[in-house]
């Protein structure tokens, strides 16, 4: 069961939630990049090698073509939707757990973190999606040679000219898929992983840096454990051309399995792995620093 000595504070999640999403884009983003470039680089042909052979080789080749900005090609979007967007995802995590709570000193049980986690997932969806479109749409033209957008701004602007505000939004339903039961894993195994790091004679709120950064770490793990098959699938519609996929993720997904097999759903593994303890402790440590902040800056809010 988790602890929860303090009444829960949606607001406080709100504002403390945005500071760790940004902690999350900095420390995660180069890996996030490689990622999305490996799940949709284009079959190799017969007889020729891939573009990308692994995580490292992606890591490598864009680091020696484009430099260090090449790893933070696109993060303009995620870090201007990634603080409204992890606000709004504590906030609905801290919303979902008041609204099961009869009495403000209430525990609530796992299932219960889990369900709260799930409301998250919805909450973020809108602000998600564009976001993660546009930083698709960008990580992807610098691998390719095409220059098609000069920036978020652009990118947005020619989206929108080209199919309104359903271009912006294409993949909505596959965020959905994958933000929504792994957000409730998120939740729920940082919760618990708390509670199991916390020492008896302890408080669950007075956890230590390195035991949070392990928490959140680990928490992050599971997260992507559940997101990476939607996650692919999401990133190859977002980024294939108008028509393509007339029937959604299901084009999407007979296309991978024929073509790639089984395997191709789990693209980016390792990068994915690699980037999510770092910056999914990052955030949570972020998120914690600033609960702490704001409880003793604003203890009524």
């Amino acid at each position: 069961m988790a602890d929860q000595a303090k009444p829960i504070s949606p607001l406080k999640n709100l504002l403390a939630g945005g500071f760790g999403g940004m902690c999350l884009v900095f420390v995660g983003h180069p890996l996030d990049t490689v990622k999305v470039r490996l799940q949709t680089q284009p079959p190799n042909l017969p007889g020729q090698p891939p573009m990308y052979s692994g995580t490292f080789d992606c890591f490598r080749k864009t680091l020696m073509r484009e430099g260090i900005m090449g790893l933070y090609r696109g993060m303009a979007a995620p870090i201007i939707g990634v603080t409204p967007m992890f606000a709004v995802c504590f906030f609905g995590f801290g919303l979902g757990k008041k609204l099961q709570q009869k009495h403000p000193e209430d525990v609530l049980s796992y299932p219960q973190l889990f369900a709260a986690g799930m409301l998250s997932g919805v909450f973020t969806t809108g602000i998600m999606t564009p976001g993660e479109r546009i930083k698709c749409l960008l990580q992807i033209q610098a691998s390719s040679g095409e220059t098609k957008y000069t920036g978020a701004l652009d990118c947005v602007k020619k989206l929108y000219k080209e199919a309104g505000i359903r271009g912006i939004y294409k993949g909505t339903v596959l965020t959905l898929m994958r933000d929504v039961p792994a957000s409730g894993m998120y939740f729920m195994t940082y919760e618990w992983l708390k509670n199991i790091l916390t020492p008896e004679e302890k408080s669950v709120n007075e956890l230590s840096v390195p035991r949070i950064l392990v928490a959140g770490g680990i928490a992050g793990i599971f997260n992507w454990a559940v997101a990476i098959p939607p996650d692919v699938l999401k990133s190859r519609f977002q980024t294939a051309p108008p028509g393509k996929y007339p029937n959604g993720f299901r084009d999407v997904l007979r296309e991978l399995i024929r073509n790639e097999g089984i395997t191709s759903l789990y693209k980016g593994f390792n990068a994915v792995m690699i980037r999510a303890f770092p910056a999914n402790a990052a955030c949570f440590l972020g998120f914690e620093v600033a609960m702490k902040f704001l409880n003793w800056a604003m203890p009524n809010l």
